[in-house]
C-alpha cells in the first residue's frame, strides 16, 4: 500500500516515513508541507493512503480531508496530530483513523491496515449502487475513554430507545446521537428498517424466521442477537431477501 506523509514540521515527516518504512507492506511514495500540497501530491502519485496533519498553514487537514473525500476513488486518511481535540469533526470528514503525536508504531500499524481494509472495500463497492462518497465509513461517538469509532463493516443493528441509539457491533455496544432517521437516509443501501426502532446491516442478515407465537426474527450471521421484525416490514424484508 502506498502511503503519502503530509506535516508542515519536516521533523515530524521525516519520522513519521521512517516508522512506515518498517512496517511491512506499506511504501512512502511522497510527502506534502500543507493542504494544497497534499491535493497536488494526490493527484499526481496516487496514493492508497494519506497520513495527515490538522493543524498546517494555509487550509488545515480537516478542510483538506473533506476535499480528499470529493475526488473519485479517493485515498483513506489517517489523521496524525498532538492535538485530540478535533476528533470529533475529524470522523466527519470521512477519515478512518485518528492518531495523537508522538506516534506510536502500534498504533500507526493498526490504523494503517484499518486503512487497507477499507480501501478493500471501496474499491469493492465501487460497482454497486453508484457513489458513496458522502457516507461516513466510520460512527464516532463520546465515551468515558473519550472518542470510541466504530467502523461501518462492524456494526450488525442500530437499536433506537427513547433520544439514544445504540449501536450494537463487534466490539460491544455503543450509545450515539444520531436519530434512526439520520441512520437509515444516510446508509440507505447498507442497512435496512426491519421494526420502528430498528436497522438491520443487509450484509449480517442470515435469514428471516417466524417464531411460535407468530413474531417474526431474524438470524444474524456473526452475533445471537436476534432484531424482531414488526409486521408491517415483513414484506419489505422478505423481498430484500429473495433479491439478494
Amino acid at each position: 500500500m502506498h502511503v503519502l506523509v503530509v506535516d508542515d514540521e519536516a521533523l515530524a515527516r521525516q519520522r513519521s516515513m521512517r516508522m512506515i518504512e518498517n512496517i511491512d507492506g506499506y511504501d512512502v511514495v511522497g510527502e506534502a508541507a500543507n493542504g494544497e500540497a497534499a491535493l497536488k501530491a494526490i493527484q499526481n502519485l496516487d496514493p492508497d493512503i494519506v497520513l495527515l496533519d490538522i493543524r498546517m498553514p494555509g487550509e488545515d487537514g480537516l478542510v483538506t480531508a473533506k476535499k480528499i473525500a470529493q475526488l473519485n476513488d479517493p485515498p483513506a486518511v489517517i489523521f496524525c496530530t498532538a492535538y485530540n481535540e478535533y476528533a470529533v469533526e475529524a470522523f466527519e470528514t470521512l477519515a478512518v483513523g485518528y492518531l495523537l503525536k508522538p506516534l506510536q508504531k502500534e498504533q500507526l500499524s493498526a490504523a494503517l491496515e484499518k486503512a487497507r481494509k477499507f480501501s478493500k472495500l471501496q474499491k469493492a463497492a465501487q460497482n454497486q449502487s453508484g457513489d458513496r462518497s458522502e457516507r461516513r465509513r466510520n460512527i464516532a461517538a463520546k465515551t468515558r475513554r473519550g472518542v470510541e469509532l466504530v467502523p461501518i463493516e462492524e456494526i450488525y443493528c442500530f437499536i433506537a430507545d427513547q433520544k439514544y441509539v445504540t449501536i450494537m457491533h463487534g466490539g460491544g455496544e455503543t450509545l450515539i446521537d444520531d436519530t434512526l432517521k439520520e441512520l437509515e437516509e444516510e446508509f440507505e443501501s447498507v442497512f435496512v428498517r426491519v421494526h420502528r426502532n430498528a436497522l438491520v446491516a443487509i450484509n449480517e442478515i442470515e435469514k428471516l424466521e417466524r417464531m411460535p407465537t407468530g413474531q417474526y426474527e431474524l438470524q444474524l450471521k456473526t452475533t445471537q442477537y436476534r432484531p424482531v421484525v414488526s409486521r408491517r416490514h415483513v414484506a419489505s424484508v422478505r423481498e430484500l431477501l429473495s433479491n439478494l
